[in-house]
């Protein structure tokens, strides 16, 4: 099969290693606008059930990820002056420059050519191959020239984010949550080297307008945040990266989604198929288990038409409830004063449970209340789970929301 993958993000990269690894004849092109170690975006996260399905997928990249990749095995959040630590699982984080290089290094190993800086744009002929796999972006080129066909429909969240580097390098996956005059502003920061962490700051449009960061230029935008989150920073600077204006690189969150994911030949995979709200940590995640579903949908499958329905079928519901669940972590955050004045405690152990689709129509302190009685008795977290989508549905139909 000769396939051509536009985008050489890392869906792109680990299904072109994987459909080598099947049949070492197929002939794969990843075209890739940028040049080489040119990539947007600081550090990356994923949990240890990515890394086990990689290790069954692909051990040899599965290992070179994990050996550039940095650990931590707790939650921290700094409400104020006090600190709140929760013991949980296990995380990585990996430099997204760095991760990508680990899987262009193997798909070459394998066979892949890799044409960086060949952009295939809006009005250029698709590729011409058996299939072409779009996994150019949320902004993906090859996505809106079918727009209508796949059905994309685009909806912008309340809060404003930026994408932050720190010379700060976190031990833990920290959240710090700072009280300005103009409203609250927090921030999550997780390490992805030995040098540098990712630093992700959220604030209402409210509290965004009020702090001047609408118009301050990004070199005075980071002072201003560099004073507010100096005691988790330790005096350690931001990194940004300005636009050409030189203002910050503030935006709304996109949550995209398509009715369809394929067009005769052409299919969507990662951010140009779905996106999550990064508050849940699992863009690359997901894009890689799209990659698999893809590999092993076309191995399962003998006409292309039948591996692109099986492939979308597949991988729409396992998205559901992970789509869900960061909708309602979205939600959580753009309505922070209703959890912020718990005792750091309770907030801190409702923000691990802001999935819930019950949280947002009980008051905090009783489903605190409830969640720990729960923790103990089956028959309460039964409750938990039937209550729940029910009381949901009820106010929606009531709110019409």
């Amino acid at each position: 099969m000769k396939i051509a993958c536009v985008g050489g993000g890392p869906a792109s990269l680990y299904f072109s290693i994987l459909m080598k690894r099947q049949d070492p004849s197929h002939d794969i092109t990843v075209h890739e606008r940028n040049p080489a170690g040119s990539t947007y975006g600081w550090g990356v996260t994923y949990w240890s059930g990515l890394l086990d399905k990689l290790r069954g997928s692909d051990p040899e990249s599965a290992l070179a990820v994990s050996e550039n990749s940095v650990r931590w095995s707790d939650g921290v959040a700094h409400v104020r002056n006090r600190t709140t630590v929760h013991h949980g699982d296990e995380g990585f984080g990996i430099g997204r420059r760095r991760f990508l290089d680990v899987l262009a290094d193997r798909a070459r190993s394998l066979g892949v050519r890799i044409e960086y800086e060949h952009e295939i744009g809006a009005d250029d002929p698709l590729p011409e191959a058996d299939l072409v796999v779009a996994g150019d972006g949320v902004n993906s080129v090859l996505r809106g020239r079918y727009a209508d066909h796949f059905g994309s429909e685009t909806v912008l969240g309340r809060n404003r984010y930026i994408w932050l580097g720190t010379t700060k390098v976190f031990d833990s996956f920290t959240f710090a949550f700072v009280e300005s005059e103009h409203g609250w502003i927090w921030c999550y920061g997780y390490g992805f080297s030995d040098g540098h962490s990712t630093c992700v700051i959220e604030c209402s449009p409210e509290t965004w307008t009020g702090l001047g960061l609408d118009r301050a230029s990004e070199a005075d935008g980071l002072a201003l945040l560099e004073k507010l989150f100096a005691d988790v920073l330790d005096g350690h600077e931001l990194i940004g990266r300005a636009q050409s204006d030189g203002a910050a690189q503030w935006l709304n969150f996109r949550t995209l989604t398509n009715r369809t994911w394929h067009r005769d030949n052409l299919v969507l995979i990662g951010d140009a198929a779905h996106t999550t709200h990064y508050s849940i940590g699992a863009g690359t995640t997901l894009a890689l288990e799209d990659a698999i579903a893809l590999a092993e949908a076309l191995s399962a499958h003998r006409d292309l038409p039948g591996a692109l329905a099986a492939y979308e079928r597949e991988r729409k519901s396992a998205l559901l409830h992970i789509q869900s669940a960061a909708r309602l972590s979205a939600q959580w955050y753009e309505n922070l004063p209703r959890y912020i004045r718990l005792p750091p405690p309770q907030m801190f152990a409702l923000l691990g449970q802001r999935h819930s689709p019950l949280l947002p129509y009980v008051p905090p302190q009783l489903y605190y209340r409830i969640d720990r009685a729960a923790g103990q008795l089956e028959a309460l977290r039964r409750l938990k789970r039937w209550l729940g989508p029910r009381l949901a549905r009820t106010v929606q139909a009531r709110t019409g929301r």
